[in-house]
């Protein structure tokens, strides 16, 4: 994480693939169709139980960890499924990444906490955290690198939180309408008042606009309400 912190990979599915293939290697010794067979194939199902349980519960606990302690949590988009068709795909599968941004996101919602996405096309691995300049490639051999820029000696994952951080804080400020360059003040936001660009009644067309109720004679013709009328209708938007 940013701070330093590190979560081990439990490897639930690396721990427990010796008793699973001892428990595969006798129920395919065992004669179809007998109750040994059936007692086996139990077991079997049991032990793979087991492997999906505590993976579940870890991916729980670790994201009640988070929104528990953090008010915004940014995670890279990574593309799973294509990592899943590599050489990786054993460990991809056995970290569970997919199972732990949806329980991560599901908690978040549900404790008013903001997790921010950030695409996965940015070079956060080559990318220095200190003066911002981006890097040549870097297998993933090499855990630590050093910047050509500054110098600044990077640990790659550590380095990469801080670039997700600093990405998903800038996404974050600048979908609300904030500004785009640092040290410009955020503008005001417009008050709860209608604005038309006709003063007058319309005249009624065909097409979608039929089925739109008209101004009767007998009605205000003026479409602009009273800002104190405004403020007291909750369903009241801004429109310029």
């Amino acid at each position: 994480m940013s701070d330093g912190r590190v979560i081990d990979n439990p490897r639930f599915l690396g721990r427990a693939e010796r008793r699973l293939r001892k428990a595969q290697r006798r129920l395919s010794r065992k004669v179809k169709g007998s109750r040994n067979r059936a007692r086996a194939r139990l077991k079997v199902a049991r032990a793979h139980a087991w492997v999906a349980d505590a993976r579940r519960d870890w991916c729980h606990q670790s994201a009640s960890r988070l929104v528990r302690d953090n008010q915004a949590v940014c995670l890279e988009d990574l593309a799973v499924s294509g990592l899943a068709r590599t050489r990786l795909a054993k460990s991809v599968h056995d970290a569970a990444w997919g199972m732990f941004r949806r329980v991560l996101e599901e908690k978040a919602a549900r404790y008013g906490r903001h997790v921010g996405i950030v695409s996965r096309w940015l070079p956060s691995s080559r990318t220095c955290s200190v003066c911002w300049v981006v890097d040549g490639k870097k297998p993933l051999h090499v855990r630590i690198w050093r910047c050509e820029g500054c110098g600044t000696e990077h640990d790659r994952d550590l380095n990469a939180s801080r670039v997700i951080l600093a990405a998903g804080q800038a996404e974050r400020l600048n979908a609300p309408g904030g500004p785009v360059s640092p040290g410009v003040e955020i503008p005001c936001q417009a008050r709860l008042v209608e604005r038309g660009t006709h003063l007058k009644a319309q005249p009624v067309t065909t097409g979608s606009q039929a089925g739109i109720p008209v101004l009767q004679g007998g009605e205000d013709a003026n479409p602009v309400r009273s800002r104190d009328a405004v403020e007291d209708c909750p369903s009241a938007i801004s429109m310029d």
